[in-house]
């Protein structure tokens, strides 16, 4: 078996493609998001819980209308949002939080003390 060496083409290529993934490593940005929403509706303050990619695209909707149905007709505020990695962690982290009444009444709690 003969051996031979890498063409210099090849070596430069390689270490072309070491460079760019040093370069896109840094700080990896959360893929997707769970957020809670707020809101006071018919003298009572009522939380929706989520998951999307793009938060602020996403109370957009909700505000508008285009949102959950069940968000529909309200005004909503973000109390609260978390980062992951994947959306599954996201997913699962969604819904622990929609079991988790003690932690959204918290939230909402601070809410009600603002004036």
């Amino acid at each position: 078996m003969v051996m031979t060496q890498p063409s210099p083409r090849y070596r430069l290529a390689r270490a072309k493609g070491a460079a760019k993934a040093k370069k896109r490593t840094p700080k990896a940005k959360p893929a997707a998001f769970v957020y809670v929403l707020g809101s006071f509706h018919k003298g009572r303050y009522i939380s929706y819980v989520g998951w999307t990619n793009d938060v602020t695209q996403r109370l957009a909707k909700h505000n508008n209308g285009t949102g959950a149905r069940s968000t529909r007709g309200r005004t909503w505020t973000l109390l609260h949002t978390e980062g992951f990695k994947t959306r599954n962690e996201a997913m699962s982290r969604e819904w622990h939080l929609k079991r988790d009444r003690a932690f959204r009444k918290k939230l909402m709690d601070k809410v009600r003390a603002k004036p």
